[in-house]
């Protein structure tokens, strides 16, 4: 229990953001993707035990699945279901920190305190007593005298309004009765319950939401060039539903017709007779019935061909930007990232467009025929069709909300039940080496039987939510049956102007009943919309307008001069560094961890660019060469190359699609690769699976080398390419790069000096990319320095091995 826990050191007056508990504590969002978010909070630091309390605060939350706080950094990182707004997350985070510090300052300033029973302390457990429901809005635990003082206004209102017109009545329907008034204050009402679901929604979803809401016109933003295609989609929803309001409206004036015998409308425009006007009426319904089967198959195919197109497009476009980004700037954006962006984000646009765009102009459309027809045929009964609008507004948003929050807290007993299952399937090595099948059996069951009841509770909320809503829909049918039907006995409204009302209110209020959901998933694509936007407004790289430069005109003479360089954050790896790399020999680069030998590729390659000195090919500063071109002329083999999920032969041929059989296999050879594809059962068309997944290191190493050299590149840049391959292998290999190498230039990078031993010229580079020693192999073995004595521990390590 907390209150056991020993007693808190309160804050120094050195400590970090020491404060009182009532300022919320700074929050930082370190990195937020789906399912996981890091927080840094200062006031953590060095405070082991408060960040212990505050990491028992979390996991006692229903809407997190772990938490972790680690007190040496300061950083929060919580697990949670995927759809779970940041925002909220740093609402409990910053909610569990407070009530820690309030712990803390109860337990000095009065006998210990317990945090269990406590009222101002107690974890927080959700919107209600016990009901696992996440809380949606506010600071959670018990309503403070702002919520309550909100909530006693409202319900005073509300009793005030309900005496006021029960006391007058007849005087209160006469007013509803007008129908200006009526429709008035429905509008209002609605704009009031509107107004703050769209304001509570905006706070609970991703941040960039209330940004892009401020754009003008967002919609057309998202749409684009497909605007004539948005046209006719909207213009088939139009004549869909007034097909499907036209149907409604038939039915209940045949059976009028049957009750009451002819009708006068129709026996002035020359129908006379019930036998003659009741074919007349069943076919219009069923020309009705047909023309709203086939516009709204239009308009379904319409909208959904049009968010298809606008998802490929948005795609296509942002992946496009994307491939021409720098490296760094995808480095900081980080992949996991941009995957989520260009898959789920973008298909958010596509959802949005291609399926609530279709209710909205239905809903509006059923509301923009509902109230001229109630005002021009009936306007004593408008105010009992416009009276529901309201109140069914509100509950589509309420039910919509504790929707989200039931599978919020069940989401909970989801991830656990997933994750148990995932380990278990990839310890099932463990799992039998140790004889716990049965253990692990009886843990996956219980998880599953309480994720069925979490999900028995959501599934009856659901239901209950959807028949409230449609009871509150079903009230305007109902009061215009009874109140229309005593004005056609009283002779006050025709019955032929009665039968079209019937259906038309109920129609209307069912599509209302989808605002809640409408609104939600607006926001949401509203906050996708911005991320996606973020990313196409990240810089493309620079040159590509630069001069061509043709690969034969390359002649591989390469120069560092005093290049300073200093990733972000952290001090310089390169300063004032200088050296020449002669054009058709081959340099080898050396030097311990952290030196800048794979900087000064990078810097070359231009994936990143020198803070001070210039990085020069054939005397030309490689920021004034054509970038394509660049890179054309540069072959580059890295320490882990990456392998497509595809054949080898189409791994090799990567870059080089149009080459020869016999030229993918002399490569092969070359690397030293041939030997072990031939063994492979399918040879070359092998199947390599994920990342390579299906090779070893050093096989990747080979096949990548063979990709750069069927390139065949007048610059070739080896950076630990040979790392995974044992000596015989590497030696073979060394051999055939001497061949490949003539004329050619080699820039050698390894650990392993054995790698750069045959190398034309040797550079050893110090701290900072200093270059420290330079010349051949035997000229740097009799300087004695750092190369001699790297090459003695080598050497030495390789006789005892």
């Amino acid at each position: 229990m907390i209150a056991a826990m020993p007693l808190l050191a309160p804050p120094r007056a050195d400590a970090p953001e020491a404060r009182s508990p009532r300022t919320p504590p700074t929050l930082r969002a370190r990195s937020v993707i789906p399912g996981r978010q890091r927080w840094e909070v200062p006031i953590l630091c060095r405070r082991p035990a408060l960040a212990h309390v505050v990491e028992r605060f979390l996991n006692e939350d229903v809407s997190i699945v772990e938490a972790r706080v680690n007190p040496v950094t300061g950083s929060v990182l919580v697990l949670h279901a995927p759809n779970t707004p940041s925002r909220f997350i740093a609402g409990l985070v910053r909610d569990a920190v407070t009530r820690s510090l309030a712990c803390t300052d109860a337990e000095h300033t009065a006998a210990p305190v317990d945090a269990v029973n406590h009222p101002d302390i107690r974890p927080r457990q959700g919107a209600g007593a016990g009901d696992g429901r996440v809380p949606l809005g506010g600071s959670g635990g018990r309503p403070g005298p702002a919520r309550l003082g909100k909530w006693s206004a409202v319900l005073l209102g509300g009793g005030a309004a309900a005496v006021a017109i029960t006391a007058c009545g007849k005087f209160a329907l006469t007013v509803l009765g007008q129908p200006l008034i009526s429709l008035g204050l429905a509008a209002a009402a609605t704009a009031v319950v509107v107004r703050k679901a769209w304001r509570r929604q905006a706070d609970r979803e991703q941040p960039g939401s209330r940004e892009v809401a401020m754009w003008r016109r967002p919609l057309r933003r998202i749409v684009g060039r497909h605007r004539r295609q948005l046209g006719a989609a909207t213009a088939l929803s139009v004549f869909a539903q007034l097909a499907e309001i036209t149907l409604y409206a038939l039915v209940p004036s045949i059976v009028l017709v049957l009750a009451r015998g002819e009708s006068a409308f129709l026996a002035r425009l020359g129908v006379a007779g019930v036998a003659t006007q009741l074919p007349v009426l069943v076919g219009a319904a069923a020309l009705a019935c047909l023309t709203m089967a086939a516009l709204g198959y239009g308009a379904d195919v319409a909208w959904r061909r049009l968010g298809q197109t606008i998802e490929d497009d948005w795609r296509i476009r942002t992946y496009a930007h994307v491939q021409r980004l720098a490296p760094v700037d995808l480095e900081n954006e980080r992949t996991s990232r941009v995957n989520t962006v260009l898959t789920e984000d973008i298909s958010q646009l596509g959802s949005f467009v291609g399926t609530n765009l279709h209710d909205v102009v239905q809903l509006a459309t059923s509301l923009a025929v509902l109230v001229p027809v109630y005002l021009l045929l009936a306007p004593q009964l408008a105010w009992v069709a416009f009276a529901p609008v309201p109140l069914v507004a509100w509950l589509s948003f309420r039910s919509h909300e504790r929707a989200v929050a039931d599978h919020v807290a069940s989401g909970k007993h989801r991830w656990r039940l997933h994750n148990r299952m995932a380990d278990n399937l990839q310890a099932h090595t463990t799992i039998k080496v140790t004889c716990t099948e049965t253990h692990e059996t009886t843990r996956v069951s219980e998880l599953s039987r309480e994720y069925r009841d979490a999900n028995r509770s959501t599934d009856r909320s659901a239901a209950a939510q959807t028949q409230i809503l449609r009871l509150s829909a079903c009230s305007a049918l109902v009061g215009t049956l009874l109140l229309g039907g005593r004005a056609v006995l009283g002779g006050g409204l025709p019955a032929e102007a009665f039968g079209p009302l019937i259906e038309m209110p109920g129609n209307a209020l069912g599509k209302l009943t989808r605002l809640g959901t409408i609104t939600d998933q607006y926001q949401r694509t509203l906050a996708a919309l911005g991320r996606v936007q973020a990313l196409n407004d990240l810089p493309v790289e620079s040159g590509a307008d630069l001069p061509h430069l043709p690969t034969q005109r390359v002649k591989g003479e390469i120069e560092l001069r005093k290049v300073t360089f200093a990733y972000p954050g952290r001090q310089a790896t390169l300063r004032s560094t200088s050296l020449a790399i002669a054009a058709g020999r081959t340099t080898g680069i050396v030097g311990p961890t952290g030196a800048g030998k794979s900087t000064i590729a990078k810097l070359l390659m231009r994936f990143r660019h020198a803070d001070q000195g210039q990085v020069l090919l054939d005397g030309v500063d490689v920021r004034d060469l054509g970038l394509s071109d660049l890179r054309h002329a540069i072959g580059y083999v890295t320490q882990e190359p990456f392998l497509f999920d595809s054949t080898i032969a189409e791994n090799i041929r990567y870059g080089t699609f149009h080459a020869t059989d016999a030229q993918l296999i002399a490569a092969a050879h070359t690397a030293g690769a041939h030997s072990f594809i031939a063994d492979l059962p399918a040879g070359y068309d092998t199947l390599v699976g994920e990342r390579g997944a299906a090779l070893s290191g050093g096989q990747k190493q080979r096949i990548a080398l063979a990709r750069t050299i069927l390139r065949d590149p007048p610059i070739v840049i080896l950076d630990e390419a040979t790392s995974a391959v044992d000596n015989e292998t590497e030696a073979s290999i060394q051999r055939a790069l001497q061949v490949f190498g003539s004329n050619r230039t080699m820039i050698v990078i390894a650990h392993r000096l054995a790698t750069v031993r045959g190398a034309d010229r040797i550079y050893v580079l110090g701290d900072s990319g200093l270059v420290t020693e330079h010349g051949t192999h035997e000229e740097l073995l009799a300087l004695g320095g750092t190369y001699t004595n790297l090459w003695t521990l080598q050497a030495g390590q390789q006789v005892s091995a």
